[in-house]
């Protein structure tokens, strides 16, 4: 019994199909109609499940358009599901629970395999390919992750305590200069810059006003002929000895007193304020060195103290680490010569495993109508982790990617071949019209493999070939039909008489032909 199957397949308001619910068997299920039938609308209902955003939803109502497809993985069942909003956005679920296409995508990816017409990514991630080529050669690549792991690991704590020796002696000595510098710049505090600039500012505003009054005492009593005073002076010394202005000359003498008076005594005050002429000069000088600390760890002298108590126990943990540096160095050396030799075992398996794989699968491709074909895996890498996959479709001519040389019909094909060799019970597989091209002994060959292939896993395909349906376990048919106007799809399960006459139409067109009905009879015999 596969680990993972799909169950149920529900499809309402999607384009034609009004309601469709199909429950699936174990095995090998088919799903056949005539052309335009709408067939894909199914595949396209279980892609919408998986993640997958059509471009155009063909008339799909928000009232209608819901798809819904229940799996059981390992015994539980896991329901995805798609509708419409209301304002014309899909809307996935997983479990009942509302979620992104993404996570549709995500979690669907472990539960089927879509082998379409050039819709394969399988063959063209080289992370999806060495998964198959290691799952083909039982070969374990966990003990190489967790050396890889370990090796990061001791790497990151190496360069936490400063690297190798030239490095941390580097980031000694700048951690060095900089506590230098902070210890020498003798931080009174967090708020020492602003102290200092309160004082530079009060300090400047008292010199300009020094200023000021040594030009005012200059200009009332200083040595120049034209002061205040000298002139005055002059003035009352030319005045007449008159009785009646003797108050006048007694009031101007008084003046020049004053203004001599007043002269010293501004000149007093600026010697008072010249008593530690550089004090300006170093109060700039010390606002100049805390601002470049500030520009140099951060926007206040707070910063620049955590900086330094950061510097400081970080210098203190390099210095400390001597010890484990050289521990870390040993084991450093020693995990990435243990990652060497498991890279290289590694690779050698992988080689093995793809010439293997390399020569099953191209004795498979007769089988699915590539008679001349060739499938060669390639590995690369330390670890032979760079996996490539060539395809030849014919000798003679040069091999390349599958995608770049396979028509749509060879790309199913080949990817049968491949399932055959590496088929997975934990996952369903999904062929969409695998038979395109081919008909007669072929299509029972390719009837033949997807029986085989659904012993080991569910399959569901796709198909227009009686000989491929007759094989499976399950058929469903699809059909198209028009009534007052309106054309809808139906889908329904076909048994017995119902499902040799549908075998019957794919032969020859006409279900009710008795010579066709006898070899759909013989070819249904066959499968039983």
């Amino acid at each position: 019994m596969p680990k993972v199957q799909l169950v149920e397949l529900d499809a309402h308001g999607l384009a034609t199909i009004d309601h469709a619910r199909l429950e699936f068997d174990d095995g090998f299920t088919v799903i056949t109609g005539e052309t335009g039938a709408g067939k894909t609308l199914l595949l396209d209902a279980l892609a919408m499940c998986l993640g997958d955003d059509p471009g155009d939803l063909r008339g799909a109502s928000a009232e209608d358009l819901r798809v819904a497809a229940l799996f059981v993985s390992d015994g539980e069942e896991v329901s995805l599901t798609r509708e419409m909003t209301a304002a014309g956005r899909l809307r996935g679920g997983i479990d009942g629970v509302v979620c992104s296409s993404a996570a549709l995508r995500e979690r669907g990816s472990d539960l089927v395999v879509v082998h379409g017409q050039h819709d394969s990514l399988r063959l063209r991630s080289r992370a999806a390919l060495l998964e198959l080529l290691d799952r083909y050669g039982g070969i374990d690549a966990g003990p190489l992750d967790a050396l890889r792991r370990r090796r990061r690991s001791l790497e990151r704590e190496r360069h936490e305590l400063g690297g190798d020796v030239d490095s941390r002696r580097r980031e000694q000595e700048l951690l060095e200069f900089q506590i230098a510098e902070v210890d020498a710049a003798a931080i009174s505090g967090p708020h020492e810059l602003e102290e200092v600039l309160e004082d530079l500012a009060r300090l400047s505003a008292r010199r300009d006003a020094a200023l000021a009054l040594r030009a005012a005492a200059e200009e009332l009593d200083g040595d120049q002929d034209d002061a205040v005073a000298s002139r005055l002076a002059r003035v009352v010394a030319r005045l007449p000895e008159l009785e009646e202005i003797a108050g006048v000359g007694e009031v101007l003498r008084d003046a020049v007193d004053a203004l001599r008076e007043g002269a010293r005594t501004f000149r007093g005050l600026v010697d008072r304020d010249e008593e530690d002429p550089g004090a300006l000069e170093r109060l700039s000088e010390r606002v100049d060195l805390l601002q470049r600390l500030v520009r140099k760890h951060g926007a206040s002298l707070a910063d620049v103290l955590r900086a330094d108590e950061q510097s400081r126990a970080r210098l203190t943990h390099l210095s400390s680490a001597t010890a484990r540096l050289v521990e870390l160095d040993e084991e450093i050396l020693r995990v990435t010569r243990d990652e060497e030799e498991e890279s290289s075992r590694l690779r050698l398996a992988r080689v093995a495993a793809a010439t293997r794989l390399s020569d099953a699968v191209s004795r498979q491709l007769p089988r699915v109508a590539l008679p001349q074909a060739s499938l060669e895996w390639r590995v690369d890498g330390a670890d032979g982790s760079e996996v490539t996959m060539l395809f030849r479709p014919n000798p003679g001519l040069p091999a390349g990617s599958v995608a770049s040389l396979a028509s749509g019909g060879e790309l199913s094909r080949l990817l049968l071949a491949l399932a055959l060799e590496t088929a997975r019970d934990d996952a369903v597989a999904i062929f969409d019209e695998i038979d395109a091209g081919v008909g007669g002994q072929v299509a029972e060959q390719i009837g033949d493999c997807l029986a085989e292939l659904g012993e080991r896993q569910q399959v569901v395909a796709v198909t227009h070939l009686a000989s491929v349906a007759a094989r499976a376990r399950r058929h469903f048919v699809i059909e198209k039909h028009t009534a007052d106007g309106r054309t809808t799809t139906q889908v329904r399960r076909v048994d017995g008489d119902e499902r040799v006459g549908e075998i019957a139409r794919m032969l020859v067109g006409d279900p009710t032909a008795p010579d066709a009905r006898a070899l759909a009879d013989r070819l249904l015999g066959a499968r039983r």
